[in-house]
């Protein structure tokens, strides 16, 4: 089990990551059969310090979007939300995607996408949820949240969601955007009309095939960040494909969660 500080030493260590010598550019790279990518980290960069948020340009090669893709299609069920008291799923018209969790064990190619993560995040593999897939139609969305958890039921494993990866699948000809309605770069982005309204509430990422967006739910202190407060904009044209990393404080565990990650909360 890691202690608080750990985590505190790692989430401050993420900055540095963005901005390596030249030199450390390929030291990791991710074996996963007929894919190998290797794990840049001069291709990240920082969009944020409150949140503290992150983009990493070609995290996944276009062959692992497609496998992830098609790993998901066929088990696609209706994404639920957590009940903030109980913590127990239910159905909201809040989120209206679809999903399934894929877990590490799946095959060679999902093991090397959970070492790049690791590799990136400066976080333990095993504190890590399964990989969830989502698919976004026409129309729908997830509206503003966050990933910490406000019930205790779902903090008595692993503890709060310290930190995401969001990994774009697919490109979207128009909305679908992650967005955070209260970041402090809101001002700085300018947005023509190749944005959705949505995305013009906030600094948002547009879902770019292939690109990963990371940001922390809480603070290096551990504590809860209102600022992550973040939204999955409307998809207008074509449909959404993205992966979710959900990364805790401490140690998951797989098996007692399953049932609960199964109803897709």
């Amino acid at each position: 089990m890691k202690s608080p500080y750990f985590l505190t030493v790692s989430l401050c260590l993420l900055p540095l990551l963005a901005f390596p010598p030249l030199s450390y550019a390929s030291v990791e790279t991710s074996k996963t059969g007929a894919f190998t990518k290797a794990f840049d980290p001069t291709r990240a960069a920082q969009l944020s310090w409150q949140p503290r948020a992150f983009v990493y340009k070609g995290f996944l090669s276009d062959e692992e979007c497609d496998h992830l893709i098609n790993l998901a299609k066929g088990k696609l069920v209706k994404s639920m939300v957590a009940n903030d008291e109980t913590g127990e799923s239910m159905e909201s018209q809040e989120r209206t995607s679809s999903g399934m969790f894929i877990f590490k064990t799946e095959d060679e190619i999902v093991n090397g996408i959970e070492a790049r993560i690791a590799a990136w995040t400066f976080l333990p593999e095993e504190n890590g949820e399964p990989i969830q897939i989502l698919r976004y139609e026409h129309g729908q969305k997830y509206e503003a949240h966050i990933d910490y958890f406000v019930d205790k039921a779902n903090q008595e494993e692993g503890g709060h969601r310290a930190a995401t990866v969001l990994m774009y699948l697919s490109d979207v000809k128009k909305g679908g955007e992650t967005v955070f309605p209260t970041s402090e770069a809101e001002g700085s982005q300018a947005k023509d009309d190749s944005w959705s309204d949505c995305a013009k509430k906030g600094y948002a990422v547009k879902p770019n095939k292939g690109d990963a967006l990371l940001f922390f739910s809480l603070h290096p202190d551990a504590t809860p960040d209102p600022g992550s407060l973040h939204a999955s904009c409307p998809v207008i044209e074509g449909e959404k494909w993205s992966a979710t990393k959900w990364i805790h404080v401490r140690s998951f565990s797989e098996p007692v969660k399953r049932t609960k990650m199964g109803k897709l909360y």
